[in-house]
Formats: structure tokens, C-alpha cells, sequence
């Protein structure tokens, strides 16, 4: 081998090496000041709940504050865009929902980022289905009266989202095209607000996740039935939608995510500090108790295989549903 070559070989090694010593120095001095989390929806529904209880439970395992920042906007967009554009260095991580990764690329037509790319899976968090609720004034006590009222009523009854494209949209929708009934629209910026507006009789009804358990139960709002397959505990009542409707089923998750390019061994360590949290028990009662999910703990390649999944099923809904946000 020419001397040249045998230098630049040399030269790469020694670059491999120095690489490989910076990433376990990294791993091993991470974090050295405070962690973000961006939250994607304004405070009072699961996302936001969720944040706030994995930054009090990280903060003692990281050794540094673990500081929660709402940034809502068009469906987790705003808050994805922030963390893909953020330095790749882990102290900007998001609490990003499904539906920013397996209906936001189907459904926007033009997106600043592709968030299949341009941001790093670190972990699931919890998996979730929705309750539909309706304003308890009205006169449907249960979901198949609630059928046959949204399918007499002339002009259409109005259901709230907490934005447009969300999960919860697209779990009406579904309901729409598989019961055969018109509703209309009404986006909401996030599940508080949403929630508002169902019980103060601006709209009828809307799916919901954090933002509606506590006030079912404190009898707020009218519980009607589940979006996934299996009854939740927490409503043991409450049929699935799948019991009437058997090719019905919204189940959705929620994920940490890192910008691209993140060291994987940074990545690693926060993998192994979300999952030790996931598996306390005092953490999952108190995400049942606030209606934010079950724990939902995954390999990254499980990970992966469910974003494909869920990324394939939604954009065959929205394209039979015409829907798009220009």
C-alpha cells in the first residue's frame, strides 16, 4: 500500500476511534444542564399530562431539571418543526403524538419537515383509546341512541377535535363513514379547550383522551363508548365501538423523539431511563388515573414496525375520506 493510502487509513482509523471516545463521553456526561421537553398541545390534555409526568419522574434519573414547553400548532407540527430544527445534542426532546407521524404526511400538503426523517424515535410512552362524549344536555344516553340522533339531526350536529388532522378527527370520521352519519368539523386548539366547548353546548360531542376522563367522572360530560378494541378499565361500562362496528378501531400512542442525528448513545440512555419509568408502578396508576394511557413500553424495532403500520392504515382513511389541509 502507497504510503499516502497507509497514512489516510491511519488517519480514519484514529477518526473512528476519537468518534467512538466521544460518544461514550457524551453517553457518560449527559446531561450536564437542563433537558426540554416540548409538549404539543396547550396544557390540560394527555400530551401535555404526560410530559409533565415524565419530567418530574426523569429529572432525579437524568440528575438535571427537566423542564416541560408547550408548543401547539397544526396538529404537533409547530412543536415537531421546533425539536427537528433544535441542536441534536438531547436537551431538546419531543412528546410527539401518532398522529404527527401516521396522519400529518397524508393529510397536509405542504409540511416544513418530514417527521419520519427528520426526527429520531427514542421511545413509546403510552397507548391509548379515546372516549366519545357528548354534552350532557343532550338527550342520547348511550352510543347506539347517540347513532340514531347524529343521523336525524337536521342541520348536522357539530363535534369538536383538538385540531385538525388529530387522532380524535380522524376516530370521528371513521365513526362517520362506518355508521353512516354526518357531522360536522369544529377544530379546537388541544383537548382543554375542546372539552370546554362541548360542555358550555357550542358542539355536541368530540373524542377525547386526558382532557375528558376526570370530567366523565365528575359528571361533566356523558361518556358513550371507546375507540379501541378492548373496554378500559378505567370504564368498564363503556362498550368499544368495535362491539357495533367490528372493522372499527383507533388506538393511538404517544412517543419521545430526538432530533435526527442524535448520538445514539444519548439516545440509548434516555431509552433506558423512559423505560425504568414506564415500569414503575406509582407511574402507571397515575396515568390511568388521569385518563393519559396505559404504559407502552416497545423495542426500536417494534417502534419502527408500528409507525409503518399505522403510517399505511391512515393514509388509506384519508384518502377515502377526500380530506386535506392546504
Amino acid at each position: 500500500m502507497p504510503s499516502v493510502l497507509r497514512a489516510a487509513a491511519a488517519a480514519f482509523g484514529a477518526a473512528l476511534l476519537l468518534s467512538a471516545a466521544s460518544a461514550v463521553t457524551l453517553a457518560q456526561s449527559y446531561p450536564d444542564r437542563p433537558v426540554r421537553l416540548i409538549a404539543s398541545f396547550p396544557p390540560g390534555g394527555a400530551n401535555d399530562l404526560l410530559a409533565r409526568l415524565m419530567a418530574q419522574s426523569l429529572a432525579p434519573r437524568l440528575g438535571q431539571p427537566v423542564v416541560v414547553e408547550n408548543r401547539p400548532g397544526s396538529n404537533g407540527n409547530v412543536a415537531g418543526d421546533f425539536v427537528a430544527h433544535a441542536p441534536p445534542d438531547g436537551y431538546t426532546l419531543l412528546v410527539g403524538p401518532s398522529a404527527l407521524f401516521d396522519i400529518n404526511p397524508h393529510l397536509y400538503a405542504h409540511m416544513s419537515i418530514d417527521p419520519l426523517t427528520a426526527l429520531m424515535p427514542v421511545a413509546t410512552l403510552v397507548s391509548d383509546s379515546l372516549l366519545l362524549v357528548e354534552n350532557t344536555a343532550l338527550a342520547p344516553r348511550n352510543f347506539t341512541d347517540f347513532i340514531a340522533y347524529a343521523r336525524a339531526a337536521n342541520p348536522p350536529l357539530l363535534y369538536a377535535s383538538i385540531g385538525n388532522g388529530s387522532d380524535h378527527q380522524m376516530a370521528m370520521e371513521l365513526l362517520k363513514q362506518q355508521a353512516g352519519i354526518n357531522l360536522i368539523h369544529v377544530p379546537y386548539l388541544g383537548g382543554g379547550p375542546a372539552a370546554i366547548g362541548v360542555m358550555a353546548g357550542q358542539v355536541a360531542a368530540m373524542f377525547g383522551g386526558g382532557s375528558v376522563g376526570a370530567l366523565v367522572k365528575a359528571g361533566k360530560l356523558r361518556a358513550l363508548a371507546i375507540s379501541g378494541r378492548k373496554r378500559s378499565p378505567e370504564f368498564p361500562d363503556l362498550p368499544s365501538i368495535s362491539e357495533y362496528y367490528p372493522n372499527y378501531d383507533v388506538t393511538l400512542w404517544q412517543g419521545l423523539f430526538a432530533p435526527a442525528k442524535t448520538p445514539p448513545a444519548v439516545v440509548a440512555r434516555l431509552r433506558t431511563e423512559i423505560n425504568g419509568v414506564l415500569k414503575e408502578r406509582a407511574i402507571a396508576d397515575r396515568l390511568r388515573t388521569a385518563s393519559a394511557g396505559e404504559p407502552y413500553i416497545t423495542t426500536p424495532e417494534e417502534f419502527a414496525a408500528r409507525m409503518r403500520a399505522d403510517y399505511e392504515r391512515y393514509g388509506k382513511v384519508i384518502a377515502a375520506s377526500g380530506l386535506r389541509i392546504e
